[in-house]
């Protein structure tokens, strides 16, 4: 097997919230690889909690970024530009929509849930790109990995607009991977199956979604954090050289069931 060392290697990894989030299981398997990790934290009330789980990775560093402000995010690249020089891998791992947007009828998405939905979990990654190919252009190129769902391409009950915003994410990395592969930076994006992350907890009927996927799934288990991270890693990493504008489902399978 060829190894993956990401030595002398950067990677900000955009939307850590807790030990159990996506993001943070793509972090530990890229520091596992020896990249130095730049972690952001959204408010205050986060910051705590990332700041922990960077001690767990040395010579981490952890910045604010609400992706929703442009000063924010050209602060955190500049923050990372000064603090690491450099900049190789970046992980979007951002989404959010409105609670009441999660559960009752798609066709009562107001207005201004729907803007919210996409501005943030879409809209930041083009965004996010735009701000950070400067900087991974100078070292040479890079790559980028966001985490999508197949609500995307199926209806989900209760996914409504996330379901909408995936969508747009997964049109929006196959137009990047277009912009950005002619300066060296490859941009794919994880389709995950159900995890019980804090996140998903917002999601009515979870529970319900994790057993189903159990049930259905080929490998017949719900995919993990591990199976996340490793899937992250290599779409990082050289071994992928020849992937870009792709969707990788990592979900046991269950995205290839009919019934």
């Amino acid at each position: 097997m060829v190894p993956i060392d990401f030595s002398g290697k950067v990677a900000a990894v955009f939307g850590v919230a807790n030990h159990r989030s996506l993001a943070w299981g793509i972090a530990q398997s890229l520091a596992r690889a020896g990249a130095r990790l730049a972690l952001s934290y959204q408010g205050e009330r986060l910051r705590d909690n990332v700041e922990r789980l960077a001690a767990e990775a040395p010579g981490s560093v952890v910045f604010p970024c609400d992706v929703t402000d442009d000063a924010q995010i050209d602060a955190a690249i500049a923050g990372i530009e000064r603090d690491c020089t450099r900049l190789d891998l970046v992980v979007h791992s951002v989404a959010f929509a409105r609670k009441e947007d999660l559960e009752g009828r798609f066709l009562d998405t107001s207005r201004e849930g729907w803007r919210t939905a996409l501005e943030i979990s879409s809209y930041s990654l083009v965004r996010l790109c735009g701000a950070a190919a400067p900087l991974m252009e100078k070292g040479g190129g890079g790559a980028v990995v966001t985490l999508t769902y197949m609500a995307s391409q199926r209806v989900v009950p209760n996914y409504n607009v996330m379901g909408s915003a995936k969508a747009a994410l997964e049109h929006a990395v196959r137009q990047l991977a277009y912009e950005l592969g002619p300066h060296g930076i490859r941009i794919n994006a994880i389709s995950a199956g159900p995890v019980s992350t804090l996140s998903a907890r917002g999601i009515s009927g979870i529970s319900d979604m994790l057993a189903h996927h159990r049930e259905k799934a080929p490998l017949k288990r719900s995919t993990t954090l591990e199976d996340v991270g490793g899937a992250a890693l290599f779409l990082l990493s050289d071994l992928a050289a020849g992937v870009t504008g792709d969707t990788l489902y990592v979900d046991s399978g269950y995205s290839i069931m009919g019934v």
